[in-house]
């Protein structure tokens, strides 16, 4: 069944807006995005699963669409500006190198957009598209900051194109089944201790009898605070899947479950170096300073990178009840499956390991409740708060993603302007719990210690527009 054209054009002028803008700042426990419509943001998205309540069920569970008796498109935006600052307490400078300060707010504002249209082809069978963005990541700090040798920039954008069909196989049950087609692109940037690694090649090139060991104090006491700028920038596309089910328990009340499945990709794409110029070295030690650096810089060539990556599995189960003509309560549990990434890992197409970043993530759950409260036929107010458990632990905590679990506290409403247009506005505040680190990446002589800890909270507002015709 075709879409009428004028509506076809809004739905693809709309998908449009939702490619440009496709970009992420962790809000959900370590990247994943919960931001995926904004009538569910006023209800900390409880109730997910088992909602139903507009096209936006795609995401959450597309057997919902079974509950929708007309074509439908939600589009919705939302706003988030998140707080992310460091408290040092004992970091320790990189050789060679002066500490820095503690990198101002690593938070970025980003805008998240959400497109879905549903569209029901008969009683038992309704099909939909859903545009949105599911996993995002921005922490940047300043550029001379303490932890500029792990960390400075790190940025992961997705989309993702979800195709869904329905199937009511009974007046009680229906089931689901989409496709997820997901684009990423990823960049990360840092300093490199450019001063340690001539010290390092310095003490090489003394030991096999290159240059005379003597030398090596007066060379590295004329080459301190030397850095070098290092960018990688990737990207990879793959297919995932997810099955949904609805179950109405009475008249009043169902259960919904919804599981996506996990994603791989291999992430290939290039890294640059901005390699610092020697100063003026006295005539003695020009030609080390020229040999050194050479082999330095050999080491650090621009080239091809990959890394293999596996996106979480997600798993809801919502539950939503009518109390009365008033009230509606609804509940959700979520697991993520983040245990798969056990490291960030950079390999040249050399074959060379580039770098190495350990992350043993956990898998993480999720719990909320919220209810509505139908004030008027025209309006509806929302309400919910959530338990959102990080998979970071302690030890592997890195600047890149400072992750700690945290609590939202949410609110909302909906304005009906007629039975075909509505509008929902809604408003999120998350507090994140004290995040420790302490940090070396593996050495504290190259990349400095972190040592402190981060104070993060996040501030959302969406809107979003329903449409049916």
């Amino acid at each position: 069944m075709n879409l009428p054209s004028r509506h076809s054009r809004i739905a693809l002028a709309l998908a449009g807006i939702v490619a440009a803008l496709a970009c992420g700042s962790a809000q959900g426990a370590g990247f994943a995005l919960q931001e995926q419509s904004g009538s569910g943001l006023g209800n900390a998205f409880a109730g997910g699963a088992a909602s139903a309540e507009d096209a936006s069920t795609i995401w959450s569970n597309p057997a919902g669409m079974s509950r929708l008796t007309s074509s439908q498109i939600a589009a919705a935006l939302h706003l988030v500006t998140p707080s992310i600052k460091f408290k040092d307490n004992g970091s320790v400078a990189a050789q060679f190198q002066t500490l820095g300060g503690t990198g101002g707010d690593a938070g970025s504002t980003a805008v998240i957009p959400n497109l879905y249209v549903a569209v029901p082809l008969s009683r038992q069978l309704a099909i939909g598209l859903g545009v949105n963005a599911p996993f995002g990541l921005v922490t940047e700090y300043d550029d001379t900051w303490l932890g500029r040798f792990q960390a400075i920039k790190s940025e992961v954008r997705t989309i993702n194109v979800n195709p869904a069909i329905s199937w009511r196989v009974s007046n009680n049950l229906s089931i689901a089944a989409g496709a997820d087609y997901q684009h990423v692109r990823a960049t990360f940037t840092n300093r490199v201790n450019y001063s340690a690694a001539l010290g390092q090649a310095a003490q090489q090139a003394a030991a096999a009898g290159q240059i005379p060991a003597a030398v090596i104090p007066s060379f590295l006491a004329a080459v301190p605070g030397l850095e070098a700028g290092a960018r990688i920038d990737g990207d990879d596309s793959a297919w995932g899947w997810n099955v949904g089910a609805l179950w109405n328990v009475d008249d009043w009340s169902r259960l919904g479950a919804h599981y996506r499945s996990r994603i791989k990709y291999s992430i290939a794409g290039n890294v640059g170096f901005d390699r610092p110029s020697l100063p003026t070295l006295p005539a003695a030690l020009a030609p080390v300073g020229a040999a050194l650096s050479a082999g330095v810089n050999a080491a650090l060539f621009n080239g091809g990178v990959s890394t293999p990556i596996e996106f979480p599995a997600i798993a809801n189960l919502s539950y939503f009840r009518t109390l009365n003509d008033r009230w509606d309560v609804m509940a959700d549990v979520q697991w993520t499956g983040w245990n798969k990434i056990r490291n960030l890992a950079f390999t040249r197409t050399t074959g060379a390991l580039l770098s190495t970043t350990p992350e043993n993530f956990k898998n993480a759950w999720r719990y909320s409740i919220g209810a509505n409260y139908r004030y008027s036929d025209r309006w509806m107010f929302r309400g919910g708060i959530a338990w959102d458990q990080s998979p970071v632990n302690d030890t592997d905590r890195t600047p890149r993603l400072p992750d700690e679990d945290r609590v939202w506290f949410s609110i909302g409403a909906q304005y009906k302007m007629s039975p075909q247009l509505r509008f929902d506005i809604g408003y999120t505040f998350i507090t994140a719990q004290n995040a420790s680190i302490n940090q070396n990446a593996g050495s504290t002589a190259a990349n400095g210690l972190i040592k402190g800890d981060y104070d993060a909270h996040v501030n959302i507002v969406s809107g979003q527009v329903t449409y049916s015709f």
